[in-house]
């Protein structure tokens, strides 16, 4: 099948949270802020503090983001439990990135071995959510019966709401669904729909699934 969207936790969250906590050329006020402004600088250790007060006090970022440094071993002493820890702490806060990060954690068995059951879990959390990447990988999860009962209608179900969302892969293959009849009842004309909107966002193989469907209702 074809390949979706993967999770990239990591130094470019860091980038993007203070791009929306900072101003253009505006200095950092908030205590978060001066702690991303310090990490997007380099400097791990003020940084680290910053993290630790914050994370402390109960903030989920704070936690998302300390529990990134212990992952990436920007500490003086990483400890994937104390990691996890954290990410759970801001998961059960409903921070989205805290809990697609575990749904990865588990995934990869990162302090062990790869426990499906439990990323679908986490992944299924971050869907409900409506996270992009959380639909995709539960769309994938029930589309090869990883980690749960294979269930091509929920398979269709989250590529459709991630399809809906903007994910363009996920609009190719609820297309292709809809044109196979694949948990979903047959429709040409919805999959037509979808490889239009795939095409339209760049997806290399759309264009020629449309002018093929095309010819296929032109000639019905």
């Amino acid at each position: 099948m074809r390949t979706l969207n993967t999770l990239q936790p990591g130094k470019t969250l860091l980038a993007l949270l203070l791009g929306l906590a900072l101003s253009a050329g505006a200095a950092a006020s908030t205590p978060l802020e001066q702690a991303l402004e310090a990490y997007a600088a380099g400097r791990l250790e003020q940084a680290a503090r910053g993290f630790t007060q914050l994370s402390r006090q109960g903030l989920p970022l704070a936690d998302y983001n300390l529990a990134m440094m212990h992952i990436r071993g920007e500490l003086p002493k990483p400890d994937l439990a104390e990691a996890r820890r954290l990410l759970e702490r801001a998961a059960a806060h409903k921070l989205v990135r805290a809990q697609l990060a575990l749904g990865q954690w588990h995934e990869q068995g990162l302090a062990g071995k790869p426990d499906l059951r439990r990323a679908v879990h986490w992944w299924g959390l971050a869907a409900a959510q409506g996270s992009v990447d959380g639909q995709v990988q539960l769309a994938t999860a029930y589309y090869l019966g990883r980690g749960l009962p294979q269930d091509m209608g929920q398979a269709a179900h989250w590529y459709r709401e991630a399809a809906k969302n903007g994910d363009v892969g996920a609009q190719y293959l609820i297309a292709s669904m809809y044109e196979s009849g694949l948990g979903v009842d047959r429709d040409l004309r919805l999959a037509r729909y979808w490889y239009d909107i795939a095409a339209r966002n760049g997806d290399e193989a759309a264009p020629a699934k449309l002018k093929e469907l095309d010819a296929r209702l032109q000639g019905a």
